[in-house]
């Protein structure tokens, strides 16, 4: 990827962050049991958005996964905007399904301000450890940095979403137990998933010809 131009590779990889992102606020609505532990739907998509976050970070540097990041945002913004003004708008006469949209794609002032919060102090700071943590493995150990910034982001998404959303409507120790249980299982999923991350980013840096330290980087969030 040339200075100044963007790469089709970059973009794929931008697309899948994006799209998983904007998936897995839709689909988080509904909660799921898998083992017996009472999960949201999203579980099934919105690590993705942390694998390939730390492809970002791991093949183009901090700077390019900033800028993604905040592209995450803005769409999610969008759609949140979008699927409001659709639920304000006056329904046919005809469509009796406007009780069922509300429920599924209403939001509550309180969820998307935890949801927006939560998104960038964990991407945020994934980006951050990963890219630190290549600066001090010189490249090596990828497993630890994939890792190691995901016990860290999805840490913080997970305490921040719950504390934020739910702090005072439910005991302060099923709280704790939903944020643990949340964390431990976005950090499996990164876990099992190594090998494709390891794929992925092997195959970018081959085909980019570029692997990024962020040495001198600005990591500033809002530093654009």
């Amino acid at each position: 990827m040339r200075e100044g131009k963007l790469s089709p590779w970059f973009l794929v990889i931008a697309t899948v962050f994006v799209t998983a992102l904007l998936t897995a606020n839709i689909i988080a609505v509904k909660l799921v049991m898998i083992g017996g532990i009472v999960l949201p739907a999203a579980i099934i998509i919105f690590p993705i958005s942390y694998i390939f976050g730390d492809v970002l970070t791991e093949v183009y540097g901090y700077q390019q996964a900033r800028k993604v990041i905040w592209l995450g945002f803005g769409c999610n913004l969008l759609a949140v905007i979008a699927i409001w003004i659709g639920q304000r708008l006056p329904p046919a006469p005809f469509w009796e399904a406007q009780a069922a949209y509300e429920r599924i794609l209403g939001f509550t002032p309180r969820l998307l301000v935890a949801s927006f919060v939560a998104y960038l102090v964990g991407e945020f700071a994934n980006a951050f450890v990963l890219a630190k943590m290549k600066i001090l493995t010189r490249g090596r150990w990828l497993w630890t940095r994939t890792i190691g910034s995901t016990l860290v982001g999805q840490g913080l998404d997970s305490l921040v979403f719950i504390t934020v959303a739910f702090a005072g409507t439910i005991p302060w120790l099923a709280l704790g137990q939903m944020i643990v249980t949340q964390w431990l299982a976005k950090t499996i999923y990164e876990a099992v998933a190594t090998p494709l991350t390891y794929a992925v980013v092997r195959l970018l840096k081959t085909r980019e010809g570029i692997d990024v330290y962020d040495y001198e980087t600005d990591f500033n969030p809002l530093a654009f």
